[in-house]
């Protein structure tokens, strides 16, 4: 230190040279990082070479007003279910779900063994007629599958039991529906 210079004025030069040193830092960074990768200004080409570019807001908006033009239907929810339904007696009983056209269920049901006949079916929304369409129909104590429907309305089962003695059917489904329940 010379006799000219106080410490205190060699501090203040040193805090000086810093804040250029810190300045020209930030500026170099400026050009080269932020502005590319934030608003997709490159003044100096690195941003690209780096692929700092496709980061920048205007890019992501472009792509984000490029999807918000297609149309993506949603998922629909899955649901699981399992049901024990009552068969009385010599009596029958029906137990259907909500489902909309394509929506898919996967089922399994069974008894203690007792053999039922059972119609597995489905009638449109709607429908006054008393239209329905049938997708299996048979005598079993059990039976495993699924479905997709072919129309928007309900699908379920119709079973009958013919023994003397009431059945429970414990019933598992899993897919896109809604529980409408058990009809006598």
């Amino acid at each position: 230190m010379s006799q000219n210079q106080s410490p205190h004025m060699l501090g203040t030069k040193a805090l000086l040279k810093a804040l250029l040193v810190a300045l020209s830092v930030a500026a170099v960074a400026l050009l080269t990082v932020i502005l590319p990768a934030e608003y997709n200004i490159d003044p100096t080409g690195i941003g690209e070479r780096l692929g700092l570019t496709a980061l920048s807001a205007t890019q992501v908006v472009e792509v984000q007003d490029e999807l918000e033009s297609v149309v993506v239907a949603p998922e629909p929810l899955e649901s699981t279910d399992s049901i024990d339904i009552i068969v009385p007696a010599h009596s029958g009983v029906e137990f259907k779900f909500n489902m909309d056209q394509f929506q898919k269920l996967s089922y399994n049901w069974k008894t203690d063994g007792t053999v039922l006949y059972f119609d597995l079916h489905g009638e449109p929304e709607g429908d006054t007629t008393g239209y329905f369409e049938s997708y299996a129909i048979a005598e079993l104590s059990g039976m495993e599958g699924s479905f997709t429907a072919p129309f928007t309305g309900s699908h379920g089962w119709y079973w009958k039991n013919i023994s003397d003695q009431p059945v429970v059917v414990v019933l598992h489904v899993e897919g896109e529906y809604t529980i409408k329940g058990l009809r006598k």
